[in-house]
């Protein structure tokens, strides 16, 4: 496809329709997954983010998470009034503050990771894992791309 032409301009044919459906879809469904667990998809993006390491910055979650700082530190804020999460300033850096799950974050996280592995296994039915690591190639390289 000529992306710098303006005629023969199929939507269809175009990745950043796709990229953008699939994503709206995804977001649609984990909100649905998420809600009965009292949770929301920013709050799925902090567990995540945290689900294998023992703590983060505020800044390492909100750039796993495609967050703007500010955005993300009130989103951390409520998190923590909610007993999800634990927050103390780095040893190393007083100015950082780190960020931990507590033992009901961890809970929530199993929870969430639950409701969006069944949302994966529906979602990658009949694709297989050669196709999803490929795609998880591509994916990465586009996005490397993106920001040059």
């Amino acid at each position: 496809m000529d992306a710098g032409g303006e005629t023969d301009f199929n939507m269809e044919e175009w990745p950043f329709y796709w990229l953008t459906r699939f994503s709206g879809r995804y977001l649609q469904q984990m909100e649905l997954a998420l809600k009965p667990i009292g949770l929301d998809v920013a709050q799925w993006r902090v567990l995540m983010a945290l689900r294998d390491r023992e703590r983060l910055s505020v800044s390492e979650i909100a750039d796993h998470a495609i967050a703007k700082l500010p955005t993300m530190t009130k989103i951390i804020k409520r998190m923590e009034s909610d007993g999800l999460v634990a927050c103390t300033p780095r040893p190393s850096d007083q100015r950082v503050t780190e960020v931990r799950l507590t033992p009901e974050g961890e809970a929530a996280s199993r929870e969430a990771w639950a409701a969006a592995n069944r949302i994966y296994a529906r979602t990658f039915e009949g694709v297989s894992d050669r196709d999803v690591a490929s795609l998880n190639r591509l994916l990465r390289t586009i996005t490397r791309n993106i920001v040059l």
